[in-house]
């Protein structure tokens, strides 16, 4: 959920703290759990700090004219005026839309394996977003459908494999192949989990071939996280290794400078939504447009440039063009054409 949407939902929640009778004057403590509570089920204080109430509390004085004291004797907070209440200042249509937008998001997630400790937590920020009394004015699910996240084989991993990483212990894992269907046992320091179209995978240094390798989750088994942490220095960055690549397939490779034309229709949808972040328009055309990449030539790449079909035509490297119309006669052997 973004910043400004806890905002206003943290706001509603010392508004509601401040005004309650039965227990009045609440301290800058007891706001930030109360505020902790409703958006994360806990009160631990890793997700609001005092600032943060403190900031509130400063915005809700000068944007909202709230008459908020401190009373010294109580050691806490109050209003001077039994008339105010932020309910007094309903949050637009709009503002409403975007909070249940983004809480039906997060509560895609509640049942994959990894996140079902925090299902409570989802649950309360839900039913906390659902503010309306009348239930015909929540219309959300009716006009909007999201896409599911379906559960696959392997998210019963997510946590152990992450405390693995977390605390750099040797991983071991039986894994299956796709091609010679036999499975091997592998021992792995795991470095970093990522999510690529609804399937999760494993990056790590395998501690037999010595090198960065990516596993899928869904064809591990007896995944079991050993006693002992590695000491060795693996060099591995996270936020630069995927850097040149579509999807999860790196390999080591160089990256390439990839030219294709795209027909009129076929290019605003790739210029909205590009295939990669160096993608860029070098020429616009009557009829088709041309666009460069510089990237990993990988199979990941390879699929999303041939679902476009006959509307796109890749012009460099020659070795990507030529994978292409293999792939093309292939498929047209399959279709008798």
């Amino acid at each position: 959920m973004g910043q400004i949407k806890n905002a206003l939902i943290r706001y509603r929640v010392i508004d509601k703290a401040i005004r309650n009778k039965y227990k009045p004057f609440p301290s800058k403590a007891e706001l930030r759990k109360a505020c902790e509570d409703a958006l994360f089920g806990s009160e631990d204080g890793e997700n609001i700090c005092d600032s943060t109430i403190e900031k509130d509390l400063f915005f809700l004085r000068m944007e909202h004219d709230a008459p908020i004291k401190y009373s010294k004797r109580h050691g806490g907070y109050y209003y001077n005026s039994d008339t105010f209440s932020l309910d007094d200042i309903p949050l637009t249509d709009e503002d409403m839309d975007a909070i249940r937008f983004a809480a039906n998001t997060l509560s895609q997630f509640k049942d994959v394996e990894m996140f079902k400790q925090f299902g409570f937590a989802i649950d309360k920020i839900v039913e906390k977003v659902a503010i309306s009394n009348d239930p015909l004015v929540d219309e959300s699910n009716t006009f909007v459908q999201f896409e599911a996240a379906h559960s696959v084989k392997g998210n019963e991993y997510l946590s152990i494999l992450l405390s693995g990483i977390r605390q750099k212990k040797y991983t071991y894992f039986e894994y299956g192949s796709f091609t010679s269907e036999k499975k091997k046992s592998r021992k792995v320091l795991p470095l970093l989990l990522k999510e690529y179209r609804n399937r999760w995978y494993l990056i790590c240094h395998d501690c037999v071939k010595e090198a960065i390798i990516t596993y899928a989750l869904e064809r591990m088994e007896n995944v079991d996280v050993s006693d002992v942490v590695c000491t060795e220095f693996i060099s591995f960055d996270n936020h630069t290794f995927f850097q040149n690549a579509i999807g999860i397939t790196v390999n080591n490779s160089t990256p390439e400078s990839v030219i294709f034309k795209a027909d009129n229709v076929a290019s605003k949808y790739i210029d909205s939504q590009p295939f990669h972040t160096s993608q860029k328009m070098v020429k616009e055309g009557k009829n088709k447009t041309t666009f460069s990449l510089q990237v990993i030539i990988s199979e990941e790449l390879i699929r999303s440039l041939l679902s476009y079909g006959g509307e796109l035509e890749v012009l460099e490297p020659e070795s990507l063009r030529n994978t292409i119309k293999k792939r093309i006669v292939e498929m047209s052997e399959r279709y008798d054409i």
